[in-house]
């Protein structure tokens, strides 16, 4: 007898191929059995008529590790109501685990104030053993995170490595992955990773490389300088033949938009030469992001203390809102989003801000910066959906929330969070593909199950196959909707009836049950020594 059988439904096996209609047996977490099961009995039967069964959906860049979200909030509902069972964290360089010492990531942390969570690990098989007390609704991996990494090996100083360190921060990838790390992760635009060289990243890729991980990248810029970024990115991935992830990729600034094509070019030439190279996207044309990324180089260069510094000085304050006022950016329209000031500022632009202060809006972006210590998270929207859609229909791209998990309750904290947290996986199909038809049902779910599976080496995930987790989503292609906006991002995705995590429902009837049958996925050892 089966633990569950979903009957009657439209099979999306998340590898591609046109869908078809089945029944599918699972029982002690594993599908066991797909076709025609009409004779089969179970203890639980769901009607799937009329609707579309698919493998969980992956999200391989997702931050509930670093907005403390798997700690403050494990149901992670807004994920799981968007049918993700599987998320991969410590992505953009920023990981909770490995640690030198318990203080560095409270030198590392840029999105929340780790200081409320009890740092009890430093290792990485110590934090996923962590992860595993806390259970999870969802499936979770971790990267290992570069700047985390760096910053207990510098500390504060911002500077090249010493050929010790580099061995040392060597060490520790080997002994990372061997403890169930998937890869490692670059936020090459953040203050304390901009100095890292090509050739250290390089070096870094080669350990990756070894031991069949991924090296997922925040590229160095995502304006002006895109082109030069990606090529950078892909430079490392030809050297070292290294499986390479280039984080949500964009071009940001109306000025830039044009620059897009050519990026996406330049990885698809790559890819028909043979590297394995795949970006991701999450479908909205606001962005979200720290605020001080926005500023020149070199006024963030040294690090946070030393940024703050400068924007206090006089006469670089009066230089750098020039430089701001030639960038082409409007900071004017900036939301703020979360920062530790007061909670009347969230959901307010910098335009107003400025104005009941009676400044001008580069002079409110700097004096936000210095009165929350450079942890502000903003919305802007910067992108083009000409360039979104593009994305999406890529052959090579990956869909991805580079959001984090979060429940309706949060709202009454002030924060504005982006609405691709509760919304970017049924955006997608709901509308650039239902709506819109710019993909089909079968690529759009290969693109969030089936292709980011492999691509991260997730043994046994990804497709509805015989022998492999049965992580489930059933939903109505025609309900299928995300409600969450920048506005009013707290709500909840509908039309998906049921999720199913390692063969224990989730979601049943539209709704979560509390329950919390997430694993924790670690990169399978080999014989590495």
């Amino acid at each position: 007898m089966h633990d569950i059988l979903i009957k009657n439904g439209n099979i999306i096996d998340g590898s591609g191929k046109p869908m078809y209609s089945g029944d599918i047996g699972i029982k002690e977490g594993e599908i066991i059995q797909i076709g025609d099961l009409h004779n089969e009995e179970a203890r639980k039967t769901i009607d799937a008529r009329g609707f579309y069964v698919t493998p969980g959906f992956v999200d391989v860049n997702n931050h509930s590790d670093a907005y403390l979200r798997i700690f403050q909030n494990p149901g992670l509902e807004s994920l799981i109501y968007q049918g993700i069972t599987t998320i991969i964290c410590g992505n953009c360089g920023t990981s909770l685990a490995p640690l030198t010492n318990k203080d560095v990531i409270l030198s590392a942390q840029k999105y929340a104030d780790v200081r409320s969570v009890n740092i009890n690990w430093l290792r990485v098989s110590e934090f996923l053993a962590e992860v595993e007390r806390i259970k999870l609704s969802v499936n979770f991996g971790t990267l290992i995170g570069h700047t985390t990494l760096r910053r207990g090996i510098a500390g504060d100083e911002v500077r090249g490595l010493t050929s010790g360190e580099m061995k040392t921060m060597k060490k520790i990838i080997k002994d990372s992955f061997k403890e169930g790390a998937l890869g490692l992760s670059s936020g090459l635009v953040y203050t304390h990773a901009k100095i890292a060289s090509e050739g250290e990243m390089m070096e870094l890729a080669e350990v990756v490389e070894d031991y069949g991980g991924v090296y997922t990248t925040h590229i160095r810029g995502e304006s002006h300088e895109l082109l030069e970024a990606v090529e950078e990115a892909l430079n490392i991935a030809q050297k070292t033949k290294v499986k390479l992830e280039i984080s949500h990729l964009k071009a940001m600034g109306k000025k830039n938009w044009h620059l897009m094509e050519e990026a996406v070019n330049k990885i698809e030439t790559a890819r028909m030469s043979g590297l394995d190279v795949n970006f991701d996207v999450f479908p909205y044309t606001v962005t979200g992001s720290v605020l001080y990324i926005l500023l020149p180089d070199w006024v963030v260069e040294g690090g946070k203390n030393v940024m703050i510094s400068r924007l206090k000085d006089p006469a670089t304050r009066e230089k750098l809102i020039s430089e701001m006022k030639e960038s082409g950016n409007d900071f004017s329209n900036i939301i703020i989003s979360i920062s530790p000031l007061d909670k009347k500022l969230t959901r307010k632009k910098i335009g107003e801000i400025a104005a009941a202060q009676g400044k001008l809006p580069e002079e409110a972006v700097i004096d936000l910066l210095i009165a929350s210590e450079g942890r502000v998270v903003t919305m802007m929207d910067i992108l083009s959906e000409k360039n979104m859609v593009k994305a999406v229909q890529n052959p090579f791209s990956i869909i991805a929330t580079n959001g984090a998990g979060y429940n309706e309750e949060h709202a009454d904290t002030g924060e504005l969070v982006h609405p691709r947290n509760f919304g970017a996986f049924p955006r997608v199909l709901a509308y650039y593909v239902r709506e819109k038809n710019k993909v089909s049902w079968e690529e759009a779910i290969h693109k969030m199950s089936g292709r980011p599976a492999k691509k991260f080496g997730l043994n046994n995930r990804g497709l509805l196959k015989n022998g492999y987790h049965a992580d489930v989503v059933i939903f109505d292609p025609n309900a299928i909707q995300d409600l969450a906006t920048p506005e009013n991002p707290y709500r909840y995705s509908k039309g998906i009836d049921t999720v199913i995590v390692n063969g224990e429902i989730t979601i049943e009837d539209g709704a979560y049950n509390g329950a919390r049958a997430g694993q924790v996925i670690r990169k399978e050892n080999k014989g590495w020594f």
